[in-house]
């Protein structure tokens, strides 16, 4: 190949060319560019074009960077230069320096397609090429992306102290309950106790030593670097990269096991179970932002997930922590699906949810719901059947519209061709269903095309007639517009309410989420019951028993006897329920909570 002059060059080994920093033609098997190969001056002057001769099918060969205009400028300069004076001695040819790329990008002219012409033979010998310029040797750019998180300098205090706290222990052996106190040597939140005694070996014996708990440790503070790694690591035991919902189990179990604020809820292991997928479908609703059913470690960093679990370690009262462990939203959760689920199988039917919030949902969108537009990840529920982690996710996503999931999950089961677009037919196909609805209850509707022209006006759409998720996050009306198309209880509420009335109460509810308000109402409703005055009357056996169904309290707790069963992802619950007169004093003179 002709000698390249002065021209800085990359090696290339690919048979695609990936050519950051040259302006070229990309071409699988031919890539043309602009060089010096060619006689760059000559060829400008005679407009002819510039060819380089360096064809790449897979084989290493230099690839020349585009000269800029001011070079060849230059060139041109110097050549007149010594065309008038042909007997002074030839002056040593200075190179420009280098240009930057970004200046190359931006002189350098588009290059053009064009047949590769051959050079003539000339019988003048040519001048003794220039010597190649080399790279002016700049600054390194530093790291700036740290997935383990930024490496510190470790001087060995975690380990030492946690020599101390073993040797503290008789016969230097820690069992479950010493691990808080290691766990606050190692700067972890106290609630990763029940992880990090797993992580090191501890279900297997019992009890883990100074000698199998350091080497982990020493591995972990090497490898992993912040709060959010580690805890990936000692979650999953070093052995994966992600957090599915099964890793969350001995962590939350841990909280039902030693929390002040769930003391009650210790002696009915009854009710661990479901207390605990209610958490973790909450964590995965949450934090899950990829609907993959893994967490990763940039997931855990854009969440307040280990915010959460260090607050528990302050707060006594469980019910102050309403992200994730409330347990006043468990109970909130759980009566709901009690109340739809008639067989008590913990799966329940389209035509159980049909029933929710007396027929509040349109069928059209239980339709969708059921037809696995909402699927997370790669598991597959029965046919036809919402399990109870579902259910958590759907009420989530009707009570709350305004949290970027619960819009997911609507945009979803909206959009009926999954073009990633709300287009007009299907607004229409789920309108049909609310206005003859509202015929039928003997409420004149709003015709779908003024509907429409209010909802467009309403979302204003990057897209004029098309609505994209990005336009339902940006919009603050986008609980009215998915109530308007399935949820008409909601959507006749907001148009007959007091636009004064609803802004003092959300001035008096400032800081809370729609869900947070929904749960603590409902909450107070659900004891009201319990509670209620009047009820000194003698139950029969139906109505006692469809009282116990609806609602769960924590004496029931206390006292209940339920066989607990797995099946798929959560434990399938069956109901082999005696009430005794006993029980039914209890829940009638004392009204527990």
């Amino acid at each position: 190949m002709t000698t390249l002059c002065a021209v800085p060059c990359q090696f290339l080994g690919l048979k695609i060319p990936i050519y950051h920093s040259v302006l070229v033609d990309q071409r699988c098997s031919r890539a043309i560019h602009h060089c010096d190969v060619c006689n760059v001056v000559q060829r400008l002057e005679s407009g002819a074009a510039i060819v380089c001769k360096s064809i790449h099918y897979g084989v290493c060969q230099p690839v020349a960077i585009p000269p800029t205009k001011a070079r060849i400028i230059k060139k041109r300069e110097e050549k007149a230069t010594a065309k008038v004076s042909p007997h002074s001695p030839p002056a040593k040819p200075q190179l420009s320096p280098q240009p930057k790329v970004a200046d190359q990008l931006q002189h350098s002219p588009q290059p053009k397609e064009v047949t590769e012409v051959k050079p003539t033979t000339s019988a003048t010998p040519s001048p003794k090429s220039d010597p190649p310029n080399p790279a002016p040797s700049g600054s390194a750019i530093p790291r700036f992306y740290f997935p383990l998180g930024q490496p510190v300098s470790e001087d060995g205090k975690e380990l030492k102290k946690v020599s101390e706290v073993f040797g503290t222990l008789k016969e230097g052996k820690a069992f479950k309950s010493d691990f808080g106190e290691i766990a606050k040597v190692c700067n972890c939140p106290l609630y990763w106790k029940g992880p990090l005694f797993l992580a090191a070996g501890g279900d297997k014996l019992g009890c883990v030593t100074s000698a199998s708990f350091q080497p982990l440790w020493k591995r972990i503070i090497q490898k992993y670097h912040d709060d959010y790694s580690r805890f990936m690591a000692i979650m999953t035991r070093m052995k994966g990269s992600y957090l599915t919902a099964d890793d969350f189990v001995p962590l939350i179990q841990d909280v039902i096991d030693t929390h002040p604020g769930l003391t009650f809820l210790q002696e009915a292991q009854e009710f661990h179970s479901r207390y605990l997928h209610t958490v973790i479908a909450r964590i995965f609703y949450t934090v899950n932002r990829s609907w993959s059913g893994q967490i990763s470690i940039p997931e855990l960093r854009r969440s307040n997930l280990l915010q959460v679990i260090s607050s528990l370690e302050e707060e006594d009262d469980i019910n102050q922590i309403t992200d994730f462990f409330s347990y006043e939203h468990f109970y909130v959760i759980y009566c709901k699906f009690w109340e739809l689920d008639t067989d008590h199988d913990l799966f329940i039917s389209q035509q159980d949810l049909a029933r929710h919030n007396d027929g509040a949902i349109s069928s059209r969108m239980a339709e969708r719901i059921f037809s696995g537009a909402v699927t997370r990840g790669s598991t597959v529920s029965r046919e036809g059947k919402m399990s109870y982690t579902e259910f958590v996710w759907f009420l989530l996503a009707e009570e709350d519209k305004k949290h970027p999931t619960a819009i997911e999950y609507w945009f979803r089961c909206m959009d009926l061709d999954g073009d990633g677009l709300l287009s007009m037919y299907e607004l229409e196909y789920f309108y049909e269903e609310q206005y003859n609805k509202m015929v039928s209850l003997g409420i004149e509707p709003m015709p779908f095309e003024d509907c429409l022209c209010q909802m467009l006006d309403m979302i204003n759409p990057a897209i004029p007639g098309k609505i994209s998720l990005r336009d339902l996050k940006q919009s603050r009306m986008t609980p009215l517009f998915f109530d308007t198309f399935f949820n008409l209880e909601k959507y006749l509420d907001h148009e007959q309410r007091d636009p004064f009335a609803a802004a003092k109460e959300a001035e008096d509810m400032e800081g809370m989420s729609d869900w947070e308000r929904y749960a603590a109402e409902e909450y107070e409703m659900l004891v009201a019951d319990e509670t209620m005055p009047g009820q000194d009357d003698v139950f029969d056996d139906d109505a006692l028993e469809s009282a116990e169904v609806r609602r769960v309290t924590r004496a029931d707790m206390e006292e209940a006897d339920y066989d607990y069963t797995g099946i798929g992802d959560v434990s399938t619950i069956t109901a082999q329920r005696s009430v005794t007169s006993s029980l039914a004093a209890t829940n009638q003179q004392e009204g527990v909570k």
